[in-house]
């Protein structure tokens, strides 16, 4: 009997601990963490403000560091949810080969099942907005030459006066200016390509931009916010040779269950950042100077999402 009764005072005292763990870890702060760059500081505010506006507390993290350190501090469970980019699960996954990943839908697909099953994020709809690597052109040469797609590009690539600026990245790796070169079949020569250091590519834009060294063309990400301010036109990749990378919120399925009020407001703040709103805000943050999370919050506010 007196064994019994102390596993009845055992159990007793465990279905207490749960029940008072239960609201505590509902109350405990949501980590939101981001990448370091304009883009990732943009969506982070937004996922934040988002979660604060249904009332979730937050801890911020926001700007916490490139990829590789975000993405390793969500599989740790030190942050609990960042905007991810889908193009990144051929490489999170080793699974770069896949055709899967030029496709906005299929990409989006298969990250979500492949991080569902292996580590238990969820990923939640995404924007339609691609910033993969692009090439622009200087507004007055791609007007006159009548550029405006990577086909029409291709066929301007032989002449003398197209001279590009890139990173050593883009131009050696297979998945960027090769893979354009297969898809559309052309060969950019190599003398008419400066090669900068590193990858920023408000460096390239700006060469674009100025005509440093005669440059006319520069390497771009999708939703750069200097592209508009720069007076560059994107060459839009029709034949998908480029890896989509759309953002989405990924967050820890565990926390997504202790909040599910928060899954509706984040799918229409992401629904709502195309490519032309994605680079407007990026602007705002980029050229203009303002902080990331006034302009998430003046979005979002436009958008409906914030009173």
């Amino acid at each position: 009997m007196a064994f019994s009764r102390s596993v009845a005072r055992a159990l007793g005292a465990l279905a207490v601990a749960l029940a008072l763990a239960g609201p505590a870890a509902a109350q405990a702060p949501v980590k939101v963490g981001s990448k370091i760059d304009t883009e990732g500081a943009l969506l982070g505010h937004m996922i934040a403000l988002v979660l604060e506006s249904v009332g979730v507390p937050v801890e911020s993290r926001v700007s916490l560091g490139p990829t590789k350190i975000v993405r390793a501090a969500l599989l740790a469970g030190e942050i609990d949810v960042y905007p991810e980019y889908t193009g990144n699960g051929a490489f999170f996954h080793n699974r770069e080969a896949d055709p899967a990943w030029t496709s906005a839908d299929s990409a989006f697909d298969l990250v979500s099942r492949l991080d569902r099953e292996a580590n238990a994020l969820v990923w939640l709809p995404r924007a339609p907005a691609n910033n993969t690597w692009l090439i622009a052109v200087r507004g007055d040469v791609a007007q006159r030459e009548g550029l405006k797609s990577m086909e029409d590009f291709a066929k301007a690539a032989a002449r003398p006066d197209l001279r590009l600026a890139a990173s050593a990245e883009f131009v050696e790796s297979p998945a960027a200016l090769p893979a354009f070169e297969r898809t559309y079949g052309f060969q950019m020569p190599r003398d008419r390509i400066v090669v900068l250091p590193g990858g920023d590519t408000a460096v390239t834009m700006r060469a674009a931009a100025q005509g440093l060294g005669g440059v006319n063309a520069a390497m771009v990400y999708g939703t750069d916010g200097a592209i508009a301010a720069l007076g560059l036109v994107v060459m839009e990749d029709v034949k998908g040779a480029q890896i989509v990378y759309e953002p989405a919120p990924v967050v820890r399925a565990a926390v997504l269950e202790r909040h599910p009020a928060v899954r509706e407001p984040l799918a229409r703040a992401f629904a709502g950042l195309d490519m032309r709103t994605l680079q407007a805000l990026n602007a705002r943050v980029a050229v203009e100077g303002r902080p990331p999370r006034d302009v998430a919050r003046d979005h979002l506010r436009q958008a409906g999402i914030l009173r």
